[in-house]
């Protein structure tokens, strides 16, 4: 393939960039902007790599273009049908790496969008940036989030943000995110008593009084969902107690649980909540928090019919608005109060063996967002 979008997502491929190991890719990409005339900054913390690149005045209407270099482990090798690293397109027209999908087609879709964009109206409107890390897929402490602060502290202008994470289900644009839920983790020791099973009565078994509340939170409706999102959920992610002795009452069982919740609640209603139902029974507990996303919501609006507006002109068919799946970087960029959307590739394949993507997908999703960016600033 020829094709510039291809050629640029098989390069960011072959760089073995696990998280929160860059491997290159931000260098490339710099290289590519700096030749647009963009002001590039690097802000790295740590092991994280983060670029803010800009083209136009900062007090200009600002569209963000947001993505991660980095990529989940590639698993078991010798089970992928080509080198994972390889950039291998088969037969059939489907590029195959890990991270060809999540996400550096749509990182190359995006600048290859803005290269040409750029050429064709070098006087353009607004103001194009990039907001790129390479701590997306492990903990997503020292990327976006640590960015956006800066940003923020700043007044830095930002009005629209296309984040290029995979969002589409059957076909390429049948779905754009328009939100994410909320995600909340409780970490929970239970306390007991350790001895012998044989002795019950000089022990306590924290698995036992735990069974009840554990029975109440599964049954426990936490809301009712609204327009944009379904009712709130709580998974239970890990329970752990005991020994290894088939003889021994444990002393304490570690539970974990996750709520992914929709903007009907905040995390301290959660905590409040869950916090009644503990103490409504005779358990001794250590319990911890971890937020690791707010809810946020772009409603319809010029970005979204901007991004309707170019999928139906290259795809022929209508988008989705949507807000199901995890989360992504968008949860930290809807902070500063622009309209936020994911659109990207197919997410059939991500995280997983032969992770792969369609080529003639990659070349689409690029006029999508040049069409986008015509839209808004041409």
């Amino acid at each position: 393939m020829t094709e510039a979008v291809i050629e640029l997502t098989k390069q960011l491929i072959t760089k073995s960039s696990i998280s929160p190991n860059d491997a290159g890719c931000q260098a490339l990409i710099i290289e590519r902007l700096n030749a647009l005339g963009f002001c590039c900054e690097e802000i790295n913390i740590g092991q994280t790599k983060n670029l803010w690149a800009y083209h136009g005045q900062a007090e200009d209407e600002t569209l963000i273009f947001a993505g991660h270099t980095d990529v989940v482990p590639v698993g078991d090798e010798s089970q992928w049908l080509y080198p994972p690293f390889s950039a291998t397109i088969d037969a059939h027209g489907q590029l195959y790496g890990r991270g060809a999908a999540d996400m550096k087609s749509g990182l190359a879709a995006m600048i290859c969008a803005a290269e040409d964009f750029i050429k064709q109206n070098p006087q353009h409107r607004g103001r194009i940036a990039f907001l790129i890390t390479s701590d997306e897929e492990a903990d997503a402490t020292d990327g976006t989030v640590k960015v956006v602060e800066q940003l923020m502290a700043r007044h830095e202008r930002v009005d629209y943000c296309i984040v290029g994470e995979p969002s589409s289900d059957k076909q390429l644009g049948d779905q754009i995110k328009n939100g994410r839920r909320g995600s909340l983790t409780a970490n929970l020791v239970v306390h007991g008593i350790q001895g012998h099973v044989a002795y019950p009565h000089l022990a306590e078994n924290p698995i036992h009084t735990f069974a009840p509340v554990l029975n109440e939170l599964c049954l426990t409706q936490w809301d009712q969902g609204n327009d944009y999102f379904p009712q709130t959920t709580m998974q239970v992610a890990n329970i752990n107690a005991g020994t290894g002795a088939e003889n021994v009452i444990p002393g304490d069982l570690k539970v974990q649980f996750n709520f992914r919740y929709s903007s009907e609640l905040t995390d301290a209603m959660i905590k409040q909540r869950v916090c009644a139902i503990l103490d409504k029974h005779p358990l001794n507990y250590t319990l911890n928090w971890r937020l690791s996303g707010k809810p946020f919501l772009t409603r319809q609006g010029t970005l979204t019919d901007a991004a309707a507006l170019a999928i139906k002109t290259l795809t022929q068919q209508e988008t989705q608005l949507s807000t199901s799946g995890g989360t992504s970087d968008g949860r930290f960029i809807a902070q500063m109060g622009c309209q936020v959307i994911e659109l990207g590739p197919l997410n059939a394949t991500i995280h997983k063996i032969n992770e792969h993507v369609a080529v003639k997908d990659i070349i689409i999703l690029k006029q999508i967002y040049q069409a986008i960016l015509v839209k808004l600033f041409g």
